[in-house]
């Protein structure tokens, strides 16, 4: 059921930009708060004990919750600044207090790291942060400057592709660093 969820949230994610864009003139923004934190608060029930866990879907609610009361349409936009705030943080935080999330990650397939593969879990953590906190920026910039158009292409479209992109980067550099010397 959670992964389920998961991947829900990932859709309405993905759909998000375009429904703000093509919804923003016809449905109130509290149609918004209530699907989303729909969405949230059964995130948070079902919540695990792994990074993120509750306080990602807290973060959410909060928002949802100040998008309800407020009922205003500017605040949609900022959902993706939050999303980016939101990972920059667990990235971040699991940095400082380790271990580094992709090292956590990587460890579910190879639980005894070579020393060499968790600096390199490291180094690309750092990398997922740095974009998280560029899309963030790039995110907030478009909510606070440009038109809707721009604001929908970027966050519903190029943001994804640049993720795309690191991801796809980050294994073509990952087989070439697996490699025997």
């Amino acid at each position: 059921m959670n992964r389920l969820l998961g991947l829900v949230l990932v859709v309405a994610g993905l759909a998000y930009p375009f429904a703000v864009y093509f919804g923003i003139e016809h449905l109130s923004p509290r149609v918004f708060a209530a699907l989303l934190g729909g969405l949230w608060l059964a995130r948070l029930l079902l919540a695990e004990r792994r990074p993120g866990g509750r306080w990602m879907p807290l973060g959410a609610l909060a928002f949802c919750l100040l998008l309800g009361v407020a009922g205003e349409p500017a605040l949609l936009r900022w959902y993706p600044v939050l999303l980016s705030a939101l990972l920059l943080a667990l990235f971040a935080l699991s940095l400082k207090f380790g271990p580094p999330l992709v090292e956590r990650l990587a460890r579910l397939r190879e639980p005894q790291l070579p020393e060499r593969a968790v600096r390199y879990t490291r180094q690309v953590t750092q990398v997922w942060a740095l974009f998280f906190l560029g899309n963030g920026l790039i995110a907030a910039a478009l909510t606070l400057w440009a038109p809707l158009s721009w604001w929908t292409l970027y966050n519903g479209l190029i943001a994804y592709g640049l993720m795309g992109l690191l991801f796809a980067g980050e294994w073509l550099v990952r087989r070439r660093v697996r490699r025997p010397a």
